[in-house]
């Protein structure tokens, strides 16, 4: 294989680095110059959290259901994902295509009722 052919190949996605880069070092340099200096402050320097005022510790304990809701939204958007394809390519598939759907909903229902079951999104009542 000839070195000419693989300059070639590559001078376009060489090309699109370097604009690439230089585009991210001129806005920084442009920013940098054209920003105004913070002048810092003890007020300025404090954390601030959603507008909640700092007060006492940070590692004060609360609920787990904040989590669970973020790894159960991530989950189920991650899961119905997978019906694009298959709406995609619906015509194209035969009836064992629509049978592995309807089994892949089938186990994506169960697992929503199981958190359902298990009390996963009852926010005012504490679980035993």
């Amino acid at each position: 294989m000839n070195n000419l052919y693989l300059t070639e190949d590559y001078l376009p996605v060489l090309i699109q680095i370097l604009v690439a880069l230089g585009f991210v070092v001129f806005v920084m340099v442009v920013t940098h110059f054209i920003t105004r200096k913070r002048i810092r402050t003890p007020r300025k320097e404090e954390n601030f959290e959603c507008g909640i005022e700092l007060q006492g510790n940070a590692r004060f304990p609360f609920s787990v259901k904040y989590f669970l809701v973020a790894i159960l939204f991530v989950l189920f958007d991650v899961e119905l994902v997978f019906f694009y394809p298959w709406a995609v390519n619906f015509k194209d598939t035969d009836w064992s295509g629509f049978l592995y759907m309807m089994l892949f909903l089938a186990v994506f229902l169960f697992g929503f009722y199981y958190i359902y079951r298990k009390g996963a999104f009852n926010w005012n009542e504490e679980k035993d």
